[in-house]
């Protein structure tokens, strides 16, 4: 028998549509897979409980906001040592391997996991603005709300993320390889 609690639907409504966001966010912060479902899992017991509080009519930042909520309360009690290997965390389009030959996968598979290395790296509160803009597409205005932040701090923390990555390590060997081989 379906549930017919107008609570449950509504809060269908608000959280479901925004679920691969909120595990995308959770993973990058946690970088741990399972810890990601568990924070997500975590969020929409959350979201239910203050359901009443979302006031509008996009509920992604809302919903995106307990997420980040509860990643922080779940790092604060679990301080991990081992960190999950990151290759498999970016959401990357699928290669026509047709198209592609082993080698050109190869390379780009190890820039894809260069790049995540990178990304993990970077301290936990670029990484969630830079995740919020560049993979989620927020504007700076829902991840100022999100995080909690002024839209200027919010630029400026995506402005360092940038630099950061722009000047790893990790990722100065895939500028070097794409040099020699463009060359």
């Amino acid at each position: 028998m379906l549930n017919t609690d107008p609570t449950h639907a509504r809060l269908a409504e608000l959280v479901v549509p925004h679920l691969d966001a909120a595990y995308n966010l959770a993973r990058w912060l946690t970088r741990n897979v399972s810890d990601a479902e568990d924070v997500v899992q975590d969020a929409c017991v959350r979201a239910l409980r203050y359901e009443r509080s979302f006031h509008g009519t996009n509920s992604r930042p809302w919903f995106l906001t307990i997420v980040r909520h509860a990643c922080y309360d779940w790092m604060k009690r679990n301080k991990p040592t081992n960190v999950e290997s990151v290759d498999h965390l970016l959401t990357v389009e699928t290669i026509d391997e047709l198209a592609v030959g082993p080698e050109q996968n190869a390379v780009e598979g190890f820039e894809r996991h260069a790049l995540a290395e990178a990304i993990a790296a970077l301290p936990v509160g670029f990484r969630e603005v830079l995740i919020l803009r560049e993979l989620e597409e927020l504007s700076y205005k829902e991840i100022s709300d999100i995080v909690g932040i002024p839209i200027g701090t919010v630029m400026s923390r995506l402005a360092r993320a940038r630099a950061l990555l722009q000047h790893s390590p990790l990722l100065h060997t895939i500028r070097d390889r794409s040099e020699v081989r463009y060359r």
